[in-house]
C-alpha cells in the first residue's frame, strides 16, 4: 500500500492519519484522511463516529433525517434570562452645568415624546424595505447545502481564534442533535454565534471557554453551537428567534416533546452562566426523571410483552409439535392397519387361489386303477402332519400326476416335494432343468407297493 502524501500534511496530521488506520483498521489512506478531515482532524471524534457506523449507528455525516424533530419554543412555562448591554446616556448640556434629577428627567421624556413619531416611521419603512428585499433577493443562507460542513467550518474557525479549550462540539446537524439529546434523555445546550457582535469575542474568550464552564456543560448535557452566518446556524436562528447576541437556548425532551425551557441572551459571566445553566436544569430535572421513568416502564411492558410473546410461541410450537407427533402415530397406524388389512386381503386371495388350484388339481387327475390292476402301483403317502394316505397309481403315468394328486389334498402342504426311502432319493416330479419332462412310475423305479415320505417346503 502506497504511503500517503505528505507534502501538504503537518507532522502531527500525519500521526494521527496513522494511528485513526491503525484503530479502525481502514486499509485505504484516502479514505481516513476524508474521515478525519470531516472530523476537522479530531481524532477522538473520528473514531467515535466510526465505531457508531459499525454499531448501526448512523453517522452524523449522513443526510439529516427527512423529517426533523419539532421543537416547542412556545412554552410559557419557559425561563428567560437576558443580559442588557449598558447603553451610555446622551448628553443636552455641557459638562460643567448643573441640572436637578427633576430637570434631567423631564428633558429626556421630553425629547423621547419628540423623537417617538420620527422613529416609528424609521423602523416601520425599514422593516417593508426588508421585506420586500427577500423576494428580489433571497437570503443566500436560507439554502443549506452542508450542514455537517457548517458545524465543522465554525468548529474550525472558532479553535484557530479561541484555542482549543472549549465544550466539546456536537459533530452533526442539530436535527441529529436533537435526536441525540432525545434517544439520550440528555439536555441540550445551543449556541447561536453572531459574527458582527460585539459581545461575541468576549463571550467565546472568556465565558464559553472557561474551565468551569466547559466541565460544567461537557459532564450534563450536550452542546451544539453554529454561527448565523451559515446556512445551518440561519436555519436554527430561524426557529429559536434569538433577539440578541450571545444566545443560548437549553432544549429537553418535555412532556414528550423536545421544547426549549431556558434561553440565555447578552454577555453573560462565567459564575452567572453556571448559575443560571444549573438553575434551569434544576428546575427541569424531574421531567427527565418522569420520562426516563416512563421509558423504563415501556421498555419493561415491551421486554414483558415479549417474553409472553416467545412464551406463548414456545407453547404454540410444543403444541404443534405434540399435534405433529399425534398425527404421525395416527398415520404410521393408519399404516400399519392397512398393510395389516392388505396382507389379510392378500392371504385370502392365495388361499382361495390355492384352494381353486387345488381343485383344478383334483378335477384333472386320472381315475384310480382298480387293485387287480398288474400294472397298478399301491403307494402309501406320509404326510408332514404324520397322517397316512393311500392311492394307486398306473406304471406309465407321470410323477406328475403323485404329485398333482398329493396338492389337492387338504392336508398337503402349499410347497412340498415326495421322497422315497429305498434308496433315499427326491422324485423328480416337476419339470427341471434335469428332467424337462418328469419320469414315469415304472421309470422312475417305484415297485407294486412303496411308502413315499412328504416333505414340507413351505417355510424354504
Amino acid at each position: 500500500m502506497a504511503a500517503p502524501e505528505e507534502r501538504d500534511l503537518t507532522q502531527e496530521q500525519t500521526e494521527k492519519l496513522l494511528q485513526f488506520q491503525d484503530l479502525t483498521g481502514i486499509e485505504s489512506m484516502d479514505q481516513c484522511r476524508h474521515t478525519l478531515e470531516q472530523h476537522n482532524w479530531n481524532i477522538e471524534a473520528a473514531v467515535q463516529d466510526r465505531l457508531n457506523e459499525q454499531e448501526g449507528v448512523p453517522s452524523v455525516f449522513n443526510p439529516p433525517p427527512s423529517r426533523p424533530l419539532q421543537v416547542n419554543t412556545a412554552d410559557h412555562r419557559i425561563y428567560s434570562y437576558v443580559v442588557s448591554r449598558p447603553q451610555p446616556r446622551a448628553s443636552y448640556f455641557a459638562a460643567g452645568d448643573i441640572l436637578s434629577p427633576f430637570h434631567k428627567g423631564l428633558l429626556g421624556w421630553g425629547y423621547y415624546l419628540i423623537m417617538l413619531p420620527f422613529r416609528f416611521t424609521y423602523y416601520t419603512i425599514l422593516d417593508i424595505f426588508r421585506f420586500a428585499l427577500r423576494f428580489i433577493r433571497p437570503d443566500p443562507r436560507s439554502r443549506v447545502t452542508d450542514p455537517v460542513g457548517d458545524i465543522v467550518s465554525f468548529m474550525h474557525i472558532f479553535e484557530e481564534k479561541y484555542g482549543r479549550t472549549h465544550p466539546v462540539f456536537y459533530q452533526g446537524t442539530y436535527s441529529q442533535a436533537l435526536n441525540d439529546a432525545k434517544r439520550e434523555l440528555r439536555f441540550l445546550l445551543v449556541y447561536l454565534h453572531g459574527d458582527d457582535h460585539q459581545d461575541s469575542d468576549d463571550f467565546c474568550r472568556n465565558t464559553l471557554c472557561s474551565p468551569d464552564v466547559v466541565s460544567l456543560i461537557n459532564n450534563r448535557m450536550l452542546f451544539w453551537a453554529c454561527s448565523t452566518n451559515k446556512p445551518e446556524g440561519y436555519r436554527v436562528s430561524q426557529a429559536l428567534r434569538e433577539n440578541t447576541y450571545p444566545f443560548l437556548a437549553m432544549i429537553m425532551l418535555k412532556d414528550r416533546r423536545m421544547t426549549v425551557v431556558g434561553r440565555l441572551e447578552g454577555l453573560i459571566q462565567p459564575d452567572d452562566l453556571i448559575n443560571q445553566l444549573t438553575f434551569i436544569m434544576d428546575a427541569n430535572q424531574t421531567y427527565l426523571v418522569s420520562e426516563r421513568l416512563e421509558r423504563e416502564e415501556r421498555n419493561q411492558t415491551q421486554v414483558l410483552r415479549q417474553q409472553q410473546d416467545e412464551a406463548y410461541l414456545a407453547s404454540l410450537r410444543a403444541d404443534q409439535e405434540k399435534e405433529r407427533k399425534k398425527q404421525e402415530e395416527r398415520e404410521r397406524k393408519r399404516q400399519k392397519e392397512e398393510e395389516v388389512q392388505q396382507q389379510k386381503m392378500a392371504e385370502e386371495r392365495r388361499r382361495r387361489n390355492l384352494q381353486e388350484e387345488k381343485e383344478r388339481k383334483s378335477e384333472c387327475l386320472p381315475p384310480e386303477p382298480p387293485p387287480d390292476d398288474p400294472e397298478s402301483v399301491k403307494i402309501i403317502f406320509k404326510l408332514p402332519n404324520d397322517s397316512r394316505v393311500e392311492r394307486r397309481f398306473h406304471f406309465t403315468q407321470s410323477l406328475t400326476v403323485i404329485h398333482d394328486f398329493l396338492f389337492s389334498l387338504k392336508e398337503s402342504p402349499e410347497k412340498f416335494q415326495i421322497e422315497a426311502n429305498f434308496p433315499r432319493r427326491v422324485l423328480p416330479c416337476l419339470p427341471s432343468e434335469e428332467w424337462p419332462n418328469p419320469p414315469t412310475l415304472q421309470e422312475a423305479g417305484l415297485s407294486h407297493t412303496e411308502v413315499l415320505f412328504v416333505q414340507d417346503l413351505t417355510d424354504d
